[in-house]
């Protein structure tokens, strides 16, 4: 299986990369709980919910499934194309995302001369947000269509 990439931090985040990673820490995390029979007591520890696993999982990687698994948790009952792909946009990138979106489907033109160059992008961003719910990962305010 090829390692997908930590999302923390991303602009845009597609759903589907969030049910990969997340499948992709479950295994290694059930390998570390099925593993800690085998090891020395020096080789594993205990989560703050009281999970005993083996060191090969760390508090790192735990921290990083408890966040996805939080944010697919609240993002699945949002957006109800999540498992086919759903994008999260950051809240800092949100005004970004609507001029690009606005160019993607036509309703400005690309080269943004006068008076395109002109529009109030925080604005239409904000009006925008209406057809889209706030979710929270990992520290950070994501945008989702809902």
């Amino acid at each position: 299986m090829t390692q997908t990439q930590d999302l923390r931090g991303e602009n845009i985040i597609d759903s589907r990369d969030v049910i990969a990673r997340l499948e992709e820490l479950q295994d290694a995390r059930d390998t570390a709980v099925n593993s800690v029979s085998e090891v020395e007591d020096g080789d594993k520890w205990t989560t703050a919910n009281g999970t005993e696993l083996a060191s090969c999982w760390d508090e790192e990687q735990e921290e990083e499934y408890q966040a996805l698994k939080s944010l697919a948790d609240d993002a699945l009952g949002y957006a109800p194309d999540w498992t086919y792909g759903e994008a999260l946009i950051a809240d800092s990138y949100f005004t970004a995302y609507a001029q690009d979106l606005a160019e993607d489907i036509g309703a400005i033109k690309r080269d943004l001369n006068w008076p395109y160059d002109c529009i109030d992008w925080e604005k239409a961003a904000d009006q925008l947000k209406q057809d889209y719910t706030s979710v929270e990962f990992d520290g950070t305010t994501y945008w989702i269509r809902g």
